[in-house]
């Protein structure tokens, strides 16, 4: 297992905890690293960690009010076939945020999570 020192951490705000690991385990091959829901959980993609918080959570409770909804930051995933992750994703029910974006470094599109955090799947050109 990689340790902590390891990982770039990132903190999502979520509504639901086990629906924020479900999502990310079952769509986005994400790997539970551990768990305490319904407060907090962490799930693990390469060297991304990244931190479920529900409203329960202490980092969910150190954030303002202001800024408590989901915002236009996001975790950006590389993909090898963007297509086929698109189809993969729509089959599985799943809608995007966005339109794919073509650009001179590759194409992109959005996902959101069931918070609404969004997740950027980009295939390098």
């Amino acid at each position: 297992m990689t340790t902590t020192e390891q990982y770039a951490s990132v903190r999502y705000l979520v509504d639901n905890v086990q629906a924020g690991i479900d999502f990310y385990t079952n769509h986005l091959g994400f790997t539970l690293n551990s768990s305490a829901a319904p407060a907090f959980a962490d799930v693990v993609r390469g060297p991304l960690r990244l931190l479920l918080s529900g409203p329960a959570s202490s980092g969910a409770r150190a954030t303002p009010a202001e800024s408590a909804g989901a915002g236009r930051n996001r975790i950006h995933l590389t993909v090898d076939d963007l297509d086929a992750e698109i189809a993969r994703l729509r089959a599985a029910g799943l809608s995007f945020h966005s339109d794919l974006v073509a650009g001179p470094g590759g194409r992109q599109i959005l996902l959101a999570d069931p918070a609404g955090n969004l997740v950027e799947l980009f295939q390098p050109a």
